[in-house]
């Protein structure tokens, strides 16, 4: 993949590890903040994994337009404390993992109910991430809705976590229960950074020539 082509991305929250390794393959991002918005997507939601296995954490979110909302508009549901219940989660999932301790800290600063709007939520919590693992790639957000035929890479509809992964393979690397449920791959990038901690840049950068390949 050309690094220099424009590529646009959903917004999304703890964004799956594919995600990342488009961001590192990429000097600039466009996120999508003027499409209608569409449920039951990463935009709202990620994938963890648990001593159960896989798990999903969803943001609840209000449209004030109702189905015509706009992404940009979206409010986040903080009522219900939703926040507490995630980290939670997550503490409960990766307090074993390596790197927990390390990045914990930050990253749970942000559960605390004060944004209100989803996608200032996941664009701040995203560059935390990128600062984390040490991706420089900058983020901009759409000035207009952004027509399929004015970019040449498109993943607004392909990154979702009801259609197939984009990248084909993922190396393996050990996850806190993988000895119970085996390698889940494509997880929450938080799975990642709390079991490869400062590797977690080497594994996007692979990731990263498979997709060079693959274009």
């Amino acid at each position: 993949m050309d690094k220099n082509a424009p590529i646009i991305l959903p917004t999304a929250y703890l964004p799956p590890v594919e995600y990342f390794a488009l961001l590192i393959n990429s000097d600039a991002i466009v996120i999508e903040q003027y499409e209608t918005y569409s449920k039951q997507t990463y935009r709202n939601r990620c994938e963890i994994y648990t001593e159960k296995g896989k798990m999903p954490l969803i943001i609840p979110v209000s449209k004030p337009s109702g189905n015509h909302t706009k992404t940009s508009d979206i409010l986040i549901f903080n009522q219900d404390k939703w926040y507490v219940k995630h980290w939670r989660a997550i503490e409960t999932a990766y307090k074993a993992a390596p790197f927990f301790l390390y990045y914990s800290n930050e990253i749970n600063s942000f559960y605390n109910g004060t944004i209100h709007k989803l996608l200032n939520f996941n664009l701040e919590l995203t560059k935390l991430l990128c600062q984390l693992i040490g991706i420089e790639t900058e983020l901009m957000l759409s000035g207009d809705y952004i027509n399929r035929t004015d970019i040449r890479i498109d993943y607004r509809e392909e990154l979702s976590p009801k259609k197939p992964n984009i990248l084909k393979s993922f190396p393996d690397y050990t996850q806190v229960f993988s000895t119970k449920h085996g390698f889940i791959p494509n997880l929450s990038i938080i799975d990642l950074l709390f079991n490869l901690g400062p590797e977690s840049f080497d594994y996007l950068t692979e990731l990263d020539k498979q997709l060079n390949i693959e274009s």
